[in-house]
């Protein structure tokens, strides 16, 4: 038996998660462990995930790290609904494979190819974190909420902040509510200014979502959640950062105050991810201009794009 303690806040009937740490009570028979709220309901928190170094070692990496403005729909998209282009709210970066948001990212069962482009690998500090972060899922969570072959494989590093637009700086910090439709738990490292995250139960566009369990993310903390309840029915959004004049320094980031940074990994099955090279031109297309501004600042994509170009024209002179 583990032991398990949970400390919640009840304000006009919202959970707040305030604090928690993981265990799992199981019945005699090991094969039927015995579920709890918020306990075996696949929801962990720790506010002192990171330490000291390990944290000084991520932000060094963070440096060499060249995010992109991406915008949300395909030249494809535009055309055939005529709505307007939209820039995402904030600067990301993708390690493991990269997700771009105008291919309509990861949504299974039919938007499962042609969708994640084979990226960069996780520095060793990050991986090092990942194997614990999956030994923590393995640990505690029930068996039937892990895919098989479930590992962490890609990671969307979200900037929060201010945007420069039209001379002025506009708070941007925030993610409207969705769902991470990759299969088996996912697991979250913040950084900076703490965030207000919530679970929401949606009741359609045009009316208020119910708010079911909200917790503030801390600066260093791991947040691991899964299962039918976390992962299918309810919705997560970032409503909210905080603002206590903490910038980040040393961020190739342009027009842009970053004040809370957040790593995300989750499970792509392996035979969904493809090199840039084996995607229909017309969908290269729509993702060249990123991939260029990539390749001037990183080995990796500059190799990726070189060897995309030779594909296409070899394919040109047949």
């Amino acid at each position: 038996m583990l032991e398990f303690t949970l400390a919640l806040r009840v304000k006009n009937g919202v959970f707040t998660l305030q604090m928690r740490h993981y265990g799992l009570t199981k019945q005699n028979d090991k094969k039927h462990p015995t579920r709890t709220p918020f306990d075996k309901s696949n929801l962990i928190y720790e506010s002192h995930f990171l330490t000291p170094n390990e944290k000084i070692e991520i932000l060094n990496y963070l440096s060499t790290l060249f995010p992109i403005w991406e915008n949300r729909f395909s030249q494809q998209h535009l055309q055939e609904t005529g709505e307007d282009q939209r820039s995402l709210l904030r600067p990301v970066y993708w390690l493991g494979n990269w997700q771009f948001a105008c291919l309509n990212y990861y949504h299974p069962p039919k938007g499962i190819y042609n969708r994640c482009v084979l990226a960069e690998r996780y520095p060793p500090v990050l991986q090092k974190l990942v194997d614990e972060i999956e030994r923590k899922v393995r640990q505690n969570f029930d068996e039937r909420d892990i895919p098989k072959r479930w590992h962490l494989n890609t990671c969307l590093i979200n900037y929060y902040g201010d945007r420069e637009e039209n001379g002025k700086w506009v708070d941007t910090a925030r993610v409207g509510e969705h769902k991470d439709f990759e299969p088996g738990p996912v697991g979250s490292i913040s950084f900076g200014e703490r965030a207000l995250f919530q679970f929401v139960r949606s009741h359609g566009k045009n009316k208020q979502s119910e708010v079911v369990l909200q917790q503030w993310l801390e600066d260093s903390s791991l947040q691991i959640f899964g299962g039918e309840k976390f992962k299918n029915q309810l919705f997560h959004r970032v409503q909210r950062v905080e603002s206590s004049n903490k910038i980040f320094e040393n961020l190739n980031t342009t027009k842009f105050r970053t004040r809370r940074i957040n790593f995300t990994f989750r499970y792509v099955p392996t035979d969904h991810i493809a090199r840039l090279a084996t995607f229909p031109m017309e969908l290269f297309s729509e993702v060249r201009g990123y991939v260029q501004e990539l390749a001037r600042h990183s080995d990796y994509w500059r190799n990726e794009l070189e060897s995309t170009l030779i594909k296409l024209e070899n394919a040109r002179t047949k």
